[in-house]
């Protein structure tokens, strides 16, 4: 029977992205992830290289996802923040991957930068066609909206886990996400 190593590579991305969630990249084994995905650990080196290398790629999936996901629209930057919290929500140990990579590898990869750098450059030509206000510099206002999007879900008892350790009902996240795309609408208004 043949192998399919591209079902195999999936398999190995999706435990990864679990194991580095959970672990971060010092904590997380080689070892946990080979028998999550039931893949022999030698293909972890063929496939990625190292657990370095693994995690690049983890992270790389998850901005490719994240950005079919939730399309950058700059001209409706509430709609935008709106659908990151959606997003963060459906998943939300995407939010601890990006803080295990923030405390273990701070600084941008090239690609967070280039798309970065786009988001940018469409909220600048935004603000000088007069549709966002030009008061803040467009680094900043996107730096603003992701923030407000991402900030419930680093506090106490957020979205992902309530206080008893369940998701929050679906009440409680329609007004939240209400108060970040409103929060946005008011930063953003020309």
């Amino acid at each position: 029977m043949a192998r399919d190593s591209n079902a195999t590579k999936a398999r190995l991305l999706d435990a990864a992205f679990s194991e580095f969630a959970t672990h971060g990249i010092a904590g997380a084994r080689v070892d946990r992830i080979a028998e999550a995905a039931q893949a022999n650990k030698r293909l972890i080196y063929v496939y990625y290289g190292n657990k370095e290398q693994l995690f690049d790629a983890v992270l790389q999936r998850a901005l490719e996802t994240g950005s079919e996901s939730v399309p950058f629209d700059a001209d409706d930057l509430p709609g935008y923040a709106g659908a990151v919290f959606d997003h963060l929500v459906e998943r939300p140990e995407l939010m601890r991957l990006v803080l295990w990579k923030q405390l273990e590898r701070p600084g941008s990869t090239d690609a967070e930068a280039v798309s970065y750098e786009g988001k940018i450059a469409a909220v600048r030509q935004a603000q000088e066609a007069g549709r966002i206000d030009p008061g803040i510099a467009p680094a900043d206002v996107l730096t603003l909206v992701i923030a407000l999007s991402q900030a419930w879900f680093g506090a106490v008892g957020g979205p992902a886990a309530g206080a008893a350790g369940t998701a929050w009902p679906a009440d409680r996240l329609a007004a939240h996400r209400a108060a970040v795309t409103e929060s946005v609408r008011r930063l953003t208004a020309p």
